[in-house]
């Protein structure tokens, strides 16, 4: 006969038995407990000396309660097989258990999981990095200047050039956040007329940020950008600042140190976008 469903592996079915102490007295010390609850006395095959004992006629029972009608000797050999409770173990095959049949108080990460879990999907914020000026950077004015971030703080898998083009290509498609910061500065007080920091992807302009104060120039001023964009696996990113100097004696700079990191350049990968 052919078998419907999954075969188990393993199924083993044995009838659970559970032997007992007769007591001989008054009828108030017939009861006994049972180490499995039963629905009714067809449930259990009770026997005494062998003999099996008729069902509601020779005892009764009630959930773990089993009353014997007559007295039970100490000296009786007395036991009891549940029909209603098999024992069975079983190996399900494998792959054969979905996550439907598993319930959710059964998978508790917080008590039940130790330990460093691995990243689900293999997902992590990575490549990413972070990178700063080693010192001040004196530029062409009223031009875009690509800034060059010289110092990494961190790397995680070298896809920042600080040596020689200062960009950033991730080489692992994704999408990115992407921010940076330049802080310019005019040689001479009051004379910034103009200042934008943009983030250029492949060599052309992708995003900005400007600050234009049209009077009352500023000595010094900081811009900051954070963009998200995505990218393929050939893609870089670079940062560039253009600064209009009304002081036309001296080159405006950007700033490494201004009582602390001025300017940086830095992105991460985005896990689920």
């Amino acid at each position: 006969m052919p078998f419907i469903g999954n075969t188990p592996d393993v199924n083993f079915t044995s009838f659970a038995k559970q032997d007992l102490t007769g007591v001989t007295g008054s009828p108030a010390k017939r009861g006994y407990t049972l180490t499995h609850a039963v629905a009714n006395a067809n449930e259990i095959e009770v026997f005494v000396n062998n003999v099996r004992q008729e069902p509601t006629d020779a005892y009764t029972v009630n959930g773990t309660g089993l009353t014997m009608t007559g007295d039970v000797e100490t000296t009786d050999d007395f036991y009891i097989i549940y029909l209603g409770k098999a024992i069975q173990t079983t190996v399900p095959p494998d792959g054969s258990v979905s996550t439907a049949k598993i319930a959710s108080s059964a998978v508790d990460l917080t008590s039940k999981v130790t330990g460093v879990l691995p990243v689900a999907n293999s997902q992590t914020n990575t490549p990413a990095f972070l990178a700063k000026m080693s010192g001040d950077q004196t530029l062409t004015d009223e031009a875009e200047n690509k800034v060059q971030f010289d110092t990494e703080v961190f790397d995680t898998d070298g896809k920042y050039d600080h040596a020689t083009n200062y960009r950033f290509t991730p080489t692992v498609a994704g999408t990115y956040f992407i921010f940076a910061q330049a802080h310019g500065k005019s040689n001479a007080n009051g004379q910034l007329a103009d200042l934008r920091i943009i983030i250029k992807k492949n060599g052309t302009s992708l995003y900005s940020t400007r600050h234009n104060p049209a009077t009352n120039y500023a000595n010094q001023i900081a811009l900051n950008i954070q963009i998200m964009d995505i990218a393929n696996t050939t893609d870089y990113y670079e940062v560039f600042l253009f600064i209009n100097d009304t002081n036309t004696g001296t080159a405006p700079t950007i700033e490494h140190d201004e009582n602390g990191v001025a300017s940086w350049f830095g992105a991460y990968k985005l896990i689920g976008v």
